[in-house]
């Protein structure tokens, strides 16, 4: 079982195929766990731009009705980079949620958030979102839940493993988070950490206009949802509600993401 945002949900990690469009770390995750049973049933619930509270009121209640004996629980980012979100009333919601789930005596998978150091627009919250991260690291610890550290993860400083709103990790970080949620839990795995395509030679002014390009196609549309006080997601249903077997994929199935990674993005 699934519950979050966009992060889980598999924002940026296109698959025709797939539910919604979509693959995403939790799908390829589940797909490693059915190599080791054939009964593996998966469910997602996430939808993207959602707010913690509107994770607990919307998803909390349908997952535990599903009593998963593993779910991943990513909530909280999109309430970090709003202006005036404060981790640590943040931290207290997550912990009612993970405490719900841990009562039914499920194992719980939690994230940290990324360091968002490289980004030079989220890099003014960086320490608030240091700040979440350890009040999510001691609430693992009272509750006994597997923490998959984004922070720690090199690989995510690299531009090439986010998608070109720069916001969403593209198919080679989803791959990077499948392998490391897997670590977490210490499932034996043959996901390979992988090298992403060269980015091409780009003059400083190239640079500025992509950074124009993407302020006007990604950020400022942002901007107007906060504005507006829409999200992204108030028109999306969970691509993945019931509980499904999960067929791991054939070996022609399993493409390179690295073929599927921008070269552009900075």
């Amino acid at each position: 079982m699934a519950i979050g945002d966009s992060f889980t949900e598999g924002v940026g990690d296109p698959e025709p195929d797939s539910p919604g469009g979509l693959r995403g770390w939790a799908d390829r995750f589940a797909e490693v766990l059915a190599h080791h049973g054939d009964d593996l049933a998966y469910a997602n619930l996430a939808v993207r731009g959602k707010l913690l509270r509107q994770i607990t009121e919307e998803q909390l209640t349908p997952a535990l009705d599903l009593r998963p004996d593993l779910v991943s629980v990513c909530a909280g980012g999109n309430d970090v980079i709003r202006p005036g979100g404060d981790p640590d009333d943040i931290a207290v919601q997550l912990e009612y949620v993970l405490r719900q789930f841990r009562a039914t005596g499920a194992t719980v998978l939690v994230f940290t958030g990324v360091d968002v150091a490289f980004q030079p627009v989220f890099r003014s919250i960086r320490g608030k979102v240091a700040i979440y991260n350890e009040n999510l690291r001691k609430i693992a610890q009272r509750h006994d839940c597997v923490v998959v550290d984004q922070w720690a993860l090199e690989e995510l400083q690299d531009p090439r493993y986010w998608a070109e709103d720069r916001l969403h990790l593209n198919s080679l970080g989803h791959h990077t988070i499948a392998r490391a949620a897997l670590d977490a839990l210490n499932v034996p795995h043959d996901l390979a950490p992988l090298d992403p395509p060269p980015l091409p030679a780009r003059n400083w002014r190239r640079a500025r206009q992509e950074d124009v390009v993407w302020a006007k196609d990604h950020l400022v549309p942002w901007v107007i949802r906060r504005i507006r006080h829409v999200s992204s997601g108030d028109r999306v249903a969970a691509r993945r509600p019931e509980p499904e077997l999960v067929r791991p994929p054939a070996a022609n199935d399993a493409a390179d993401p690295r073929a599927e990674a921008p070269g552009s993005v900075g």
